[in-house]
């Protein structure tokens, strides 16, 4: 059973990332560069929150340009007929929702004295509890404190006590004025302005501005930068276009309920939902408590108020645990609880601008660590991709003594793939990692026999999984007709400190697949133990190592003895080989070793074996199970 290679076993897992064996990062270094960026991004918010939002916008609208010009309309008017349209569709919807909250001003005051009768009943029933309770207290304080009250003056007037300084006459001019009432809304237009020239120069210089891209971040392999570029241009529109729809058809079922449950303004509340959604996690709160305050409002009772909660508990319930799962899957690319962290890391930075941007920007960080070597980290720390691959999951559990996390991850995986499989891709790699850093001297005695413990207790464990085609038994197994011993298959270990465990898993299978198989200790077949070995009715013995490098003269003496005390053309198999071998290095150990087969894989002894016993002496005839 020659072993499978862990780096082509890893690629089950993280695409073959194998973390912590690249170049060394300093510390230090790296983290200063954070630092300064962090402090960039801080302090210069106010730059580059509109240039994102200019950068992201021309990306949104870069489709509806190409679509235009490829009706032939040309660059510049293509560029300008898409932002006037963009432009005219953001003014409608300002438009819908100044009516709306117009409309819901003008009706205000007819809610007054439901929330006044409301808000003195809450009261009543939360502070005036909370008051009658400290009644006693407060006659007790009262008391003290006109004890201790200050002395009048001599004229039996208490002193005066210091007029507050009156301020200044107020606003001197009216640029004051035209400055107090226009800045805050002209601060916004002239974003939202700035936002829109960029966004018009990006979509102009488009090509530019992505040859400029990769000269900065890939000139030296175009290839390769420009597969990250698509990649974050694919995933971002899915992105982009998968929450536009989830949100609009949020929005939509929001106000049909909220229409026919009674609630005023059902259109305004419906698209403040839709757009509120893109805010991760608390957007759909924050939309639901105006609509719910002024259902409260509205009635004098409570039922409005909740149906108007429970609609949108149900709407986002279904929609985030249902639907996003079913359209997202794992199109983002990013994990849980980046999406967590990013919120939070870009709400402190921009504020609400990050907190709606925190997802587009981490997926390019995730696609940029995917494809820039130095940049790894950002894809290890933030992608939904596992961190570490299935055979390296599989050597730290071991290390760490839990067994039943390796039962778990092997269930895990056998749901789709078989056992010999697993057995190949997986533990066997996983097993020579393990005797690799034994022969280092890394691994302590103990740590060791925890190991092969942990090892048998999974074989153990498996011994009870069956296969998905039936009874366990693979299609065409030769069994030995009733009243006949079965020919049995040797399974030696070899010498080195794993290769027990792996011999007892060719067993397993072996038995799984109605092949009698028994385990033989490396000590059994010493020079002064073999005598004593079992050898009656024995079709091919099997010799399993994890390792084998040079030429080893152990192995070539072990095959020397078997050969004499086999019974006469029994054929003898070595399997584990190292795939790291030169194809000529092999033959040239094949040759000097002598064995009659080699296999390189659990899968490759398995036929073999099969093999042996299908032409086993026609004296003893097999059935055939179809």
């Amino acid at each position: 059973m020659v072993k499978a290679s862990p780096v082509a076993s890893g690629s089950m897992g993280a695409k073959g990332r194998n973390p912590g064996r690249g170049p060394a990062k300093d510390p230090a270094k790296m983290m200063t560069l954070f630092v300064l960026v962090v402090v960039t991004l801080y302090f210069g918010r106010e730059v580059l929150i509109p240039i994102t939002l200019a950068l992201l916008l021309a990306f949104l609208l870069a489709p509806l340009v190409a679509l235009f010009r490829r009706w032939r309309l040309g660059r510049i008017p293509s560029v300008l007929l898409v932002v006037t349209v963009t432009i005219g569709v953001l003014l409608g919807i300002g438009s819908v929702i100044g009516g709306q909250i117009g409309s819901l001003a003008h009706d205000l005051p007819n809610y007054t004295k439901t929330i006044e009768t409301k808000a003195a009943a809450i009261q009543a029933e939360t502070i005036g509890r909370v008051t009658k309770f400290m009644q006693p207290a407060r006659k007790t304080a009262q008391g003290g404190a006109a004890a201790s009250a200050p002395a009048a003056t001599p004229g039996g007037q208490m002193a005066p006590t210091a007029a507050p300084a009156r301020g200044s006459t107020g606003v001197t001019s009216h640029w004051g004025v035209v400055k107090e009432v226009l800045g805050p809304v002209l601060s916004p237009l002239a974003t939202i302005g700035i936002v829109f020239i960029v966004a018009i120069f990006a979509l102009l210089q488009s090509e530019d501005l992505r040859d400029r891209l990769i000269r900065l971040i890939g000139a030296d392999d175009i290839h390769r930068t420009t597969i990250a570029m698509d990649d974050a241009d694919s995933r971002l529109r899915r992105y982009f276009l998968t929450q536009l729809t989830v949100n609009t058809t949020f929005g939509i079922v929001v106000g049909v309920g909220l229409f026919f449950i009674g609630v005023p303004n059902p259109v305004l509340w419906g698209v403040l939902s839709a757009l509120l959604r893109f805010i991760p996690y608390i957007g759909s709160m924050i939309s639901a408590l105006l609509p719910i305050a002024l259902a409260a409002a509205v009635e004098p009772g409570w039922s409005m108020a909740l149906w108007t909660a429970a609609l949108y508990i149900v709407v986002e319930g279904i929609t985030g645990q249902l639907i996003e799962p079913l359209l997202y899957g794992h199109s983002t690319g990013i994990s849980p609880f980046a999406v967590v962290v990013a919120a939070i890391f870009w709400s402190w930075v921009w504020g609400p601008v990050g907190l709606f941007l925190s997802t587009p920007l981490t997926l390019c960080l995730v696609v940029i660590g995917r494809n820039v070597k130095r940049l790894e980290f950002l894809d290890v720390m933030f992608g939904d991709q596992p961190a570490l691959s299935p055979v390296e999951t599989f050597y730290q559990r071991l290390l760490a003594d839990d067994a039943d996390e390796v039962v778990e991850q092997a269930e895990t995986l056998l749901k789709d793939m078989t056992l010999a499989s697993y057995y190949d891709e997986v533990a066997l790699p996983g097993m020579q990692l393990v005797a690799a850093d034994a022969d280092r001297g890394v691994l302590e005695p103990e740590q060791l026999d925890t190991v092969k413990t942990a090892i048998y207790e999974l074989v153990e464990t498996l011994a009870e999984h069956v296969e998905p085609a039936g009874d366990g038994r693979a299609e065409g197994v030769l069994v030995a007709p009733a009243g006949l011993e079965a020919p049995a298959i040797l399974s030696i270990a070899g010498r080195g400190p794993l290769d027990e465990p792996a011999s007892a898993m060719l067993v397993h299978l072996l038995q799984q697949q109605g092949i009698a198989g028994r385990l033989v200790r490396y000590d059994d077949v010493s020079r002064h133990s073999l005598q004593h070995l079992d050898v009656s009715n024995v079709a091919m013995a099997s010799i399993a190592y994890l390792d084998i490098s040079g030429s080893p003269a152990h192995l070539r003496y072990l095959i020397r003895r078997l050969r004499r005390y086999l019974p006469e053309g029994t054929p003898i198999l070595v399997g584990l080989w190292p795939h790291e071998e030169p194809a000529l290095q092999q033959e040239r150990m094949r040759t000097t070793i002598g064995a009659d087969h080699y296999a390189s894989s659990f899968a490759d002894v398995m036929a073999q074996c099969r093999s042996v016993i299908e032409h086993r002496s026609p004296v003893e005839p097999a059935t055939q199970i179809a």
